[in-house]
């Protein structure tokens, strides 16, 4: 590849995930300046494998085609698989962040995953991709792609994961996924229709042993804590209101109570006028003085 494939990083954006949600990040460098070990984990979270090219003038120009070829897709089909892989991200964050959570997911159960997510999800894992493939075709080309003993492994781990759901009774699941709340100065996009949960014997099948009851113990307390700070935001507001209430209580006494007065004390300057001419008449009158 020439030196000209070199390229500024879009936006002064770091190679973190941290980095790329996060106002004011790292002023801009160019790929090429990029320490080796960093430029590999750019590749890594973009879903490039960096041992496949031998100099750093290659790993640069696969680094710059791929996040050109990731600002070119459809951020809808995006959003479509992140929602089908369950990834916990904000629904405005940048196609960047997307494609890197997008690569993360190692699932091979396609079902409900849109034609316009199974196009951007082949073209993020490296697969051929041509503008009449249906639905049927990308599926298969992604499962070949998978390989022989990555095919091997997920089904060991799917076993695994069928005796962990058989031993805790695991039913299908009824939760909806959600996005994260939006990132502050950006207007949410349209979520599309939410899919089908996934079970504890998908995550390990997934992410392996570990990694799926580490997954599911995260979440479950992550819903906990949710709840947990639900009612306490509940209680803090009838708390509010309740103050709100004493406080109007309170506010109305005092406004009756400084009327009242005020009526008392005009009556008391009527009571002192009459009371004054009162005496200046019989004085008047009866004393001629």
């Amino acid at each position: 590849m020439a030196d000209d494939q070199r390229k500024m990083l879009p936006g002064g954006q770091g190679t973190g995930v941290a980095q790329m949600t996060t106002a004011g990040a790292m002023p801009a460098r160019q790929l090429q300046e990029l320490p080796r070990d960093e430029l590999e984990t750019l590749a890594e979270e973009l879903g490039l494998d960096p041992t496949r090219y031998k100099t750093l003038q290659h790993l640069v120009a696969a680094v710059h085609e791929r996040r050109q070829m990731i600002a070119s897709m459809d951020r809808e089909a995006m959003l479509d698989v992140v929602k089908w892989g369950r990834r916990p991200v904000p629904v405005n964050v940048s196609k960047e962040y997307l494609a890197q959570e997008i690569t993360r997911i190692r699932s091979m159960r396609f079902e409900g995953l849109s034609q316009r997510g199974l196009i951007a999800l082949a073209m993020l894992r490296g697969v051929r991709v041509d503008p009449g493939d249906d639905v049927p075709t990308l599926i298969r080309r992604l499962r070949k792609q998978e390989g022989f003993f990555s095919r091997l492994n997920r089904k060991r781990r799917a076993l695994i994961g069928s005796i962990v759901s058989n031993m805790i009774g695991e039913d299908s699941g009824d939760s909806d996924y959600q996005f994260l709340p939006p990132q502050p100065g950006s207007s949410p996009a349209a979520a599309p229709p939410p899919p089908r949960p996934g079970t504890i014997k998908e995550e390990i099948e997934d992410s392996g042993l570990i990694g799926g009851i580490a997954g599911r113990i995260k979440r479950s307390a992550d819903t906990y804590l949710n709840q947990k700070l639900d009612e306490i935001e509940a209680r803090i507001d009838r708390k509010l209101d309740e103050i709100d209430r004493r406080l109007a209580e309170w506010r109305d006494k005092e406004i009756a109570n400084r009327i009242r007065i005020l009526k008392i004390t005009l009556w008391a300057s009527v009571i002192v006028s009459l009371i004054s001419l009162l005496y200046f008449y019989i004085r008047v009158t009866f004393f001629g003085r």
